[in-house]
């Protein structure tokens, strides 16, 4: 992975970590920086499930891809959330 693939991928997960807290229902206990990473991490697995499944290369916008990495944030966003309420 080059320099570029790397930085736009923190990029595309700042969007997606925002998106996934977006999906969680009522107010979560968890910072932005978590949010951040949970998004770049979700970023990161979401796009391997969706080349592993075939659905990463389009014509068009992969919409397939980015509900798999909005879904993977929001579960991420809500794990998190929960363990840091106990």
């Amino acid at each position: 992975m080059e320099i570029s693939g790397l930085l736009s991928a923190i990029v595309i997960g700042v969007v997606i970590g925002v998106l996934g807290r977006l999906v969680v229902p009522g107010r979560q206990r968890i910072g932005i920086l978590w949010t951040i990473l949970i998004g770049i991490v979700a970023a990161l697995i979401g796009s391997v499930i969706a080349h592993a499944t075939g659905v990463d290369d389009t014509n068009g916008v992969d919409w397939i891809e980015w509900l798999i990495q909005i879904g993977l944030a929001a579960l991420g966003v809500a794990g998190l959330d929960r363990a840091k309420s106990r």
